[in-house]
């Protein structure tokens, strides 16, 4: 399915350090297991200044994919966008 883009959602992510690479993400009383990672996109070195620094990863998770950002200056998750069935 296709990612929906939403409006930023705060969410607190588990970090596996062993293969860099998020390991869960609770989005509210959801919780979401990641199964994959499928892209990362690394705006630390060059970002817009009002935006700040973002990475952004694509995941695989148990309820489809999701789009995960953290956002360096506020130093918090959110998750932009949704596959449909999640």
């Amino acid at each position: 399915m296709a990612l929906t883009t939403v409006p930023p959602i705060p969410a607190r992510v588990r970090w596996d350090r062993r293969l860099a690479r998020p390991l869960s993400v609770q989005l509210g009383d959801r919780q979401l297991t990641v199964r994959g990672l499928e892209a990362v996109r690394d705006e630390t070195a060059a970002y817009p200044a009002e935006r700040g620094p973002r990475i952004t990863f694509l995941v695989e998770t148990d309820a489809g994919q999701a789009s995960l950002v953290f956002d360096g200056t506020r130093r918090r998750w959110f998750v932009e966008a949704l596959d449909q069935a999640a």
